[in-house]
């Protein structure tokens, strides 16, 4: 079949590899119709390199049409549409049981330290191969995958797979008192979708994103924007009565700009062999902080700040005497997919499309146009902000 695979610092390619095969009884086939690229993937793409290896398979947020399952999976069967969320988690342990299926303990990779394996996720997350490919294997298919109505378009529903609960989560845990207001930060796919939760939920909603056609697509859909600014803080106070939003969902994580810092510290770290670069992320810190900061500056006191956007420097430097005085609260992780299925999948399903799913992606094309797309998204050009790859689609679009 072929995939999409990591070759080096910015650098995917297509490549021929083996099916996957059926490995374990809870194990599932699925061949992929639709697969996205996320802002997660280019952490691998730019920071996290040292955890990959040449061919890897990369991507986690795959659907498609189950092709074979094992003996044990008897919810799934041949033909069936199914989204697949981008952890592995088996559903029963302690973890599972408590809405925190990215702690699972069967899946967690335990000699890094790491909650549960991720699909195409590195070392950190396991090393599984993952969802930008022509077909998959999928462990805990027992529990895993979510089926869905074999009609429509699998725009629907894809996004289930990862950035729709991930900003659902982002803005439950915000949270956002009745009426309040709500500041994004970042309006790529996760911050566009939290926007538009924000609005569904009848929160005021601020979005704060230096590229233009983000601030345009956000509006588009209620959302009050703004440029990124150092001035943001003052700015927000400004729109809030002197005090600042009640909430904010960080949207961006560790690839933000504006941080002269984390990025020559990020750039130093990919510079080192592969060993010394791992134990540099994990005992320094390499995170482009500016969006954190401000978030912690703009917040009200006694507000909270959402972390969806994913951080990977383990000793990355806080304003601590800010957060403690202000009194605020913070909440954060890897999105629980399965945990917020029940709420989101109505949503989708309606026909007015509230959460706007049917209007984020800008770019569609075969996986063969993987490395095009990959530099266009990272480097924000000709309006790239969601890109889906068809298996078997032989031009963009």
């Amino acid at each position: 079949m072929k995939a999409v695979t990591w070759q080096g610092k910015r650098k995917v390619s297509v490549e021929e590899v083996p099916d996957p095969v059926i490995q374990e009884p809870t194990d599932a086939i699925i061949r992929i119709t639709s697969t996205a690229l996320c802002g997660s993937d280019l952490h691998l793409y730019e920071v996290l390199g040292p955890y990959m290896n040449a061919g890897d398979i990369v991507g986690h947020e795959p659907m498609g049409i189950v092709e074979e399952v094992g003996s044990a999976v008897t919810n799934l069967k041949r033909g069936d549409r199914v989204v697949i969320p981008f952890q592995i988690a088996c559903g029963e342990c302690f973890m599972c049981r408590q809405g925190l299926q990215t702690q699972c303990e069967v899946t967690q990779v335990r000699e890094k330290g790491s909650g549960a394996a991720l699909f195409g996720y590195s070392e950190l997350y396991g090393s599984v191969p993952g969802g930008q490919a022509e077909y998959l294997r999928v462990p805990h298919a027992d529990y895993g995958p979510i089926k869905v109505s074999s009609e429509g378009p699998d725009d629907k529903y894809l996004f289930l797979s990862d950035i729709l609960p991930t900003a659902w989560q982002g803005v439950q845990y915000a949270n956002v008192p009745d009426g309040g207001t709500l500041a994004v930060y970042g309006l790529g796919p996760v911050g566009q979708f939290a926007a538009r939760i924000g609005t569904h939920l009848g929160y005021r909603v601020i979005g704060i994103e230096p590229q233009a056609e983000r601030r345009e697509l956000a509006a588009r859909h209620g959302a009050e924007v703004l440029d990124f600014s150092k001035d943001m803080g003052d700015e927000l106070r400004e729109m809030t009565q002197g005090r600042g939003p009640d909430s904010v969902v960080d949207a961006v994580g560790m690839e933000a700009h504006g941080s002269h810092v984390g990025s020559f510290a990020q750039a130093a770290v990919g510079l080192l062999p592969d060993a010394l670069a791992q134990k540099a992320m994990e005992t320094a810190g390499t995170d482009r902080l500016s969006v954190l900061h401000s978030a912690i500056d703009a917040v009200r006191r006694g507000g909270t700040v959402s972390l969806s956007g994913v951080y990977g420097g383990t000793a990355s430097p806080m304003p601590l005497m800010t957060m403690f005085d202000k009194q605020l609260n913070f909440r954060m992780g890897q999105a629980n997919v399965k945990r917020w299925i029940d709420d989101l999948l109505p949503l989708v399903e309606d026909s007015s499309d509230p959460l706007g799913v049917m209007d984020l992606v800008t770019h569609r094309a075969g996986l063969e146009a993987a490395p095009e797309l990959y530099e266009k998204f990272q480097k924000k050009e000709d309006g790239c902000i969601k890109v889906v790859f068809q298996p078997g689609l032989n031009q963009a679009s």
